[in-house]
């Protein structure tokens, strides 16, 4: 199969019809559930990393040699962004030690996740929370104005997106504005143990972009080592019973390793100041989906998304006040726990500047716990132009954390 080349990176008719065709529901029902659907069989795969003779595509195995081919294609860029875990509990003193010292000679060190030891079936579970920023909205749409054209190429992005994934190597990918799922993001990541859902947008701004490789959605990827997969639903979410243009991916997983079940969602809120009538309700129909889809009192949840909400919005009291019992994992940051992030995006737009906190990790506070966050880079390591850049490829930065099972009581 040749592959084809279009300005967004793929073929976005043959994309658009297959995203339709998983996408929707012959009951007409917000909730749709499935199992371990497979993507479409015609896919445009990225050749620097896979090839195709005539058999099916194989991709390297490694995800350490995959990391390297993505550092050697991005040789000549600047730094990425030193970022060090914080465990709670931590001083502040042992934060600003994390920061210090010799960037490039700490860099190998920094990769928790490639530590052999970090894969064991008792290790923490990583969770990494991303919105990687649609290709087609990026050059399209967002006009991020201090941000280089070249920057925003899809043959540039697609390596600082796959080396920000691999440098941690998560054992729980939750993606929003994913827009290059099976042409890059399914096939590269199942060619290392992958499992995944993906539900898109039903009216995507992406469309509306020439050259577009389809909707965007909300994509959910599992580590198969480490979970078995049990069911998953994709939600059009609602406001006063009317369907939205919002999604959420709901996966039921395993653990391996415990036999405990975990319940994963990922979602992506309304955007834009003004509609945070229509995030509150967008948020509580998600909740009241988890709370008769979740499992059961005793399943502990797992919600990440980009909300497009501050702290201070009725859908994130929603969330702290749900019957669910959930916490935000990036409070852990604060000094007194209390607090989230002064910022999740950072970005320059010709309206103005915005650096502000949208992005959460959710979790079942009674059933898990948070052994580690990644820190929030400063401003000097942001740089004067915000993001994207060069350096980052998204205008979010990725939210991880590390967490555990609690011990049934």
């Amino acid at each position: 199969m040749k592959t084809m080349v279009c300005s967004m990176g793929g073929g976005a008719t043959r994309l658009y019809s297959a995203l339709t065709h998983t996408g929707s529901s012959d009951s007409g029902d917000s909730l749709c559930l499935h199992q371990g659907r497979q993507p479409p069989p015609h896919t445009n795969l990225e050749p620097a990393f896979c090839q195709e003779e005539t058999g099916p595509p194989m991709c390297p195995p490694d995800p350490l040699e995959l990391l390297r081919q993505c550092e050697e294609a991005l040789k000549d860029r600047p730094p990425r962004l030193h970022r060090k875990f914080v465990h709670p509990g931590d001083g502040d003193g042992d934060r600003d030690g994390d920061r210090d010292g010799d960037r490039e000679g700490d860099r190998d060190g920094d990769r928790e996740g490639d530590r052999e030891g970090d894969r064991s079936p008792s290790s923490p579970i990583r969770v990494l929370q991303w919105n990687i920023l649609a290709q087609a909205l990026g050059e399209g749409v967002d006009s991020f104005v201090r941000c280089p054209a070249e920057a925003l190429c899809w043959s540039r992005r697609k390596y600082l997106i796959l080396e920000e994934i691999l440098t941690y190597r998560p054992h729980i990918l939750c993606l929003q504005e994913v827009d290059h799922y099976y042409d890059t993001f399914q096939p590269i990541l199942a060619g290392l143990g992958y499992g995944s859902n993906f539900c898109p947008k039903p009216w995507s701004p992406c469309l509306d972009v020439e050259g577009n490789n389809g909707p965007d959605g909300c994509a959910l990827f599992f580590d198969q080592t480490r979970f078995e997969f049990l069911d998953s639903a994709n939600i059009h979410l609602s406001a006063m019973r009317i369907q939205t243009n919002q999604v959420s991916v709901v996966t039921m997983l395993r653990c391996r390793s415990t036999g405990r079940c975990l319940c994963v969602a990922v979602t992506h809120l309304k955007a834009r100041s003004g509609w945070e009538w229509l995030r509150s309700a967008q948020g509580a129909d998600l909740l009241a989906h988890l709370q008769k889809h979740s499992g059961g009192p005793d399943t502990p949840l797992l919600i990440c998304g980009d909300f497009n909400a501050v702290p201070s919005e009725d859908v994130y009291r929603h969330f702290t006040l749900s019957p669910l019992g959930l916490d935000s994992a990036y409070k852990k940051l604060s000094r007194d726990g209390l607090t989230e992030p002064a910022y999740t995006t950072w970005k320059i737009r010709p309206t103005g500047e915005c650096c502000t906190t949208l992005d959460y990790i959710w979790y079942s506070r009674d059933k898990l716990s948070v052994q580690a966050v990644l820190d929030i880079p400063t401003e000097e390591e942001i740089g004067p132009n915000r993001l994207p850049s060069f350096t980052y490829p998204s205008d979010h930065l990725s939210l991880v954390c590390d967490i555990s099972f609690k011990e049934k009581e």
